[in-house]
């Protein structure tokens, strides 16, 4: 990208960022580089790339050209010195964990987390000698009086995945630097063009690439976004010697293809969802919807203080529980019954049963979901289709009342 007198705009550098047409043949996009390793003029030429003295590329786990273009990528979109491209987002978090906490050491995390997050902490963790125990950070007190000298690394999501609660991130990066923790922010559900958790004190933001970065429901990757100190630990030891999880160059190439659309997307998504949590919040058959730009959602002025906006993911529940909850989602037509999110197609799921069964029905009622949660990942469909489908489903419920009207919502972006 050609220098400026002034920083490029998030979307310019979503575009632009780290590629120049002109080293590679005048090509528009990146090529992919389909190797899996690479040759050296000499022994020592290698020697010295492995020692780590040398710029250049060895083997395709831990670095290729195609994967580079989208680390700085992702890098200066989060406002970060250094990125790690993964195969997953379940890569990118068990990559930092092992990179950087050892057996003896303590992990604090949110109470609410992404399924197979909670069930790597609470499952699976404690026998490589790590402790794990969660905490209500919606109160950042909470975590002042939890963490200890044994506590190594704190993580939280901000919004949760699947009920929408928020942790002040930069109370809580505050309580972690006085104590010595790392924190760990998994901005998935934001992206950098909602939210920038680095800027607000956190060491360390992962993602689910196979969600808004990328976009289109064709891919599965990840990423890791800090320090270069950071990244270079996890890249050496828990990509290359732990759990192998790289990213393939091709996958690399549909997120930056993904990124040149983001804010866009993100923008639509925003503003559909703003409007569809007033209309379900509306509808006699709603019980609650969890989403922070609604007046009822305990934490708005907190979302509307460090987010953008208010992002493409609603959670509610029904008043008839559970079975309405399953009548309602068998009852779409343009919704797709599925799990992830950040796709162009509305997507819903049951996270009980889904996303998040790695949860037992006491651990559900201990950290904070029903059973009948519904999640919803707004798309890029018209607004009045998706709602038609959504209050048509809820309309055919047994007692509810007749269509509610559309409800005008100006979704504000906040700077």
């Amino acid at each position: 990208m050609p220098k400026t007198a002034h920083k490029p705009g998030f979307a310019t550098r979503a575009i632009h960022h780290a590629y120049d047409p002109a080293l590679y043949h005048g090509a528009l996009n990146p090529p992919v580089f389909l190797t899996s390793t690479f040759g050296f003029d000499s022994v020592q030429t290698g020697a010295d790339r492995f020692a780590g003295e040398a710029e250049g590329f060895i083997y395709s786990r831990v670095g290729n050209p195609t994967v580079s273009i989208l680390e700085s990528r992702l890098a200066s979109l989060e406002e970060g010195e250094a990125a790690l491209a993964t195969s997953s987002g379940m890569g990118a978090i068990s990559a930092v964990i092992w990179s950087l906490v050892g057996s003896g050491d303590e992990i604090l995390a949110d109470k609410t987390l992404y399924g197979c997050t909670f069930g790597l902490l609470e499952h699976h963790i404690h026998r490589f000698g790590i402790t794990a125990r969660f905490v209500d950070m919606t109160n950042p007190e909470n975590l002042r009086a939890a963490i200890s000298p044994r506590t190594r690394m704190v993580i939280t999501e901000s919004p949760s995945n699947p009920n929408m609660r928020l942790a002040d991130i930069a109370v809580v990066a505050e309580i972690c630097r006085q104590a010595g923790a790392l924190l760990v922010v998994d901005n998935t559900y934001c992206t950098p063009y909602l939210q920038r958790p680095l800027g607000l004190g956190a060491d360390i933001v992962v993602h689910s690439a196979t969600k808004y970065l990328g976009g289109h429901g064709d891919l599965i990757a990840g990423a890791v976004v800090a320090s270069r100190e950071h990244i270079d630990l996890i890249r050496s030891t828990g990509i290359k010697e732990l759990n192998g999880a790289c990213i393939s160059a091709f996958d690399a190439f549909l997120v930056l293809r993904g990124l040149k659309t983001l804010n866009l997307r993100m923008d639509r998504h925003c503003a559909t969802a703003a409007r569809l949590a007033h209309d379900l919040e509306a509808h006699p058959a709603v019980e609650h919807v969890f989403y922070p730009g609604l007046d009822s959602h305990p934490q708005k002025a907190l979302a509307e203080r460090q987010m953008r906006a208010m992002g493409g993911m609603i959670a509610l529940e029904l008043k008839g529980g559970l079975s309405a909850g399953r009548a309602f989602m068998d009852g779409v037509g343009l919704a797709t019954r599925a799990v992830s999110l950040g796709d162009a197609e509305t997507l819903i799921q049951h996270p009980a049963s889904m996303t998040h069964a790695t949860y037992s029905p006491e651990e559900r009622a201990k950290h904070g979901f029903t059973d009948g949660l519904i999640r919803l990942s707004v798309g890029l469909e018209d607004y009045e289709d998706i709602r038609n489908d959504l209050i048509g489903a809820l309309d055919q419920l047994g007692g509810a009342a007749t269509a509610t009207q559309p409800v005008a919502v100006r979704d504000t972006v906040h700077a």
